[in-house]
């Protein structure tokens, strides 16, 4: 069943239960007092949603009132978070287009110095940073003939330095995994809109970030795809004007292969991706459709419905990009081709469009696009979906911490240390371990620490993956 943690679909099995309980001591008795025990996931999903859990605002409470904000004769200025990576790039190619709209004040990056260094030069921002502090000399070297020189950041707290620039207007959230909740929640702390390309923030921090956003009167702008078609259907509904979300996922690789062939996938197997041209790991997690359970939490988060009003249905053509039923039983979807360009300008103009060229943005054509189709995700195929499900229902660092075990059991996956079918099964064993340490409204500190710890556990379990293969 759906509230029942372990996913009984392809290579089931089960974890032996072993590891101490983190170390809690050093969070507090707040943490102590709000944790939660049960005997399982389902238990815990009915306790959750009566008297034990109260969910945080969502972003935009099942409708979008978008402001009237006149078009402005200067560019919006951004602070782009990520700027080496897949979302970063894609819109610096939109900054690059369209220099009237947008201009970039500050930069953050990881370790690719050589293409940050390649982005300084071309956009001059007022302020870069790198993340990795052993590299900040070789920036400085690499842009030292850079004028005007830009300030140069380093760490964790460069990062932030870029996502609080106080001229900066909105942040573009393009880092990977926590490491983008701090600057997050510091951007959003300084007023800035968020142009929320980090799935962590609501899946991981949602019940702390959601508040915080509330209090600061900030907006968060979805740029994935799925979550930008909702957000544009959105616009204009009136109050109780939504009945469901309807999300659609390609699925990935496998959507074709009989279950019984998973066992023999391999990393090239699951790295070919029908429709979109994306990093490994999002390659993967499509491949499971980890991606669609982790997208049905965050728009819960940032849309307000329950879980049973939130679907997902398999849509191999990727035209549509997400839907929703209004109350009168009409259904609006967003549909375009499959480019991640389009929902990343959105965030960056909303509540304004930008007028794209025909040659850069091919139009839809509908005799071109053809036939579209969907179908029901099989359960078997996917155990992931409902397994994100239960995750989500039982809220708080549970959500984190599946999305944190993902993380870790993928990487494990894609350096051919662990199976396809090992992915769910270390997920599922993380999770049902940290049942008995549930926080149902966690602190940021909270949402870190079992992040950490969910990373660590999985590594630590595959030691045990013979055992539950057997």
């Amino acid at each position: 069943m759906e509230g029942e943690l372990l996913a009984k679909g392809a290579g089931g099995g089960r974890l032996p239960r072993r590891h101490g309980a983190p170390d809690l001591a050093a969070l507090g008795p707040a943490t102590r007092c709000k944790r939660r025990s049960c005997r399982s996931l389902g238990s815990l999903r009915l306790q959750a949603a009566s008297e034990l859990k109260s969910d945080p605002p969502s972003a935009w409470p099942k409708r979008c009132k978008a402001p009237e904000v006149p078009r402005s004769s200067e560019p919006k200025k951004i602070s782009l978070l990520g700027s080496t990576g897949s979302i970063g790039t894609q819109t610096l190619d939109i900054c690059a287009e369209h220099p009237d709209e947008f201009r970039v004040l500050a930069m953050a990056a990881g370790s690719n110095v050589d293409l940050l260094a390649k982005h300084v030069r071309e956009f001059k921002p007022e302020l870069v940073a790198i993340r990795n502090p052993t590299l900040v000399e070789t920036l400085k070297e690499l842009i030292k003939d850079v004028h005007p020189q830009p300030e140069v950041y380093a760490g964790e707290e460069g990062v932030v330095a870029a996502a609080t620039h106080p001229d900066c207007e909105s942040v573009v959230t393009g880092i990977v995994g926590c490491a983008g909740l701090r600057p997050t929640v510091a951007a959003i702390e300084s007023g800035k809109n968020i142009c929320l390309a980090n799935k962590e923030t609501l899946i991981a921090g949602g019940p702390y970030v959601l508040p915080l956003a509330e209090k600061h009167g900030v907006h968060i702008l979805p740029a994935d795809s799925e979550h930008s078609a909702i957000f544009q259907c959105l616009q204009g509904l009136p109050e109780g004007g939504l009945r469901r979300i309807i999300l659609t996922a390609s699925g990935g690789a496998f959507r074709d292969w009989p279950v019984e062939k998973l066992k023999d996938v391999k990393v090239s197997d699951a790295l070919k991706h029908p429709n979109w041209s994306m990093g490994r790991k999002i390659t993967v997690d499509s491949a499971t459709l980890m991606n669609k359970g982790l997208e049905v939490i965050e728009a819960h988060y940032l849309f307000g419905p329950d879980y049973d009003h939130i679907e997902a249905v398999i849509h191999p053509q990727s035209i549509i990009h997400s839907m929703v039923e209004t109350s009168d039983s009409s259904v609006l979807a967003q549909l375009g081709w499959p480019d991640m360009r389009l929902p990343i300008l959105y965030t960056m103009s909303w509540p304004n469009r930008v007028n794209t060229s025909e040659d850069t943005w091919p139009r839809l054509d509908f005799v071109k696009m053809g036939d579209l189709t969907f179908r029901e995700p099989d359960r078997q195929k996917y155990p992931a979906l409902d397994l994100s499900y239960a995750a989500g229902r039982a809220g708080g660092t549970m959500t984190g911490v599946l999305s944190a075990a993902n993380e870790k059991a993928v990487e494990l996956f894609l350096e051919e240390k662990c199976g396809y079918l090992d992915i769910i099964r270390l997920i599922e064993s993380t999770c049902e371990r940290h049942q008995s340490d549930l926080v149902t409204e966690p602190s940021l500190e909270e949402i870190v620490h079992y992040d950490l710890w969910a990373r660590d556990y999985a590594a630590e379990q595959v030691s045990n993956l013979g055992l539950i293969a057997a």
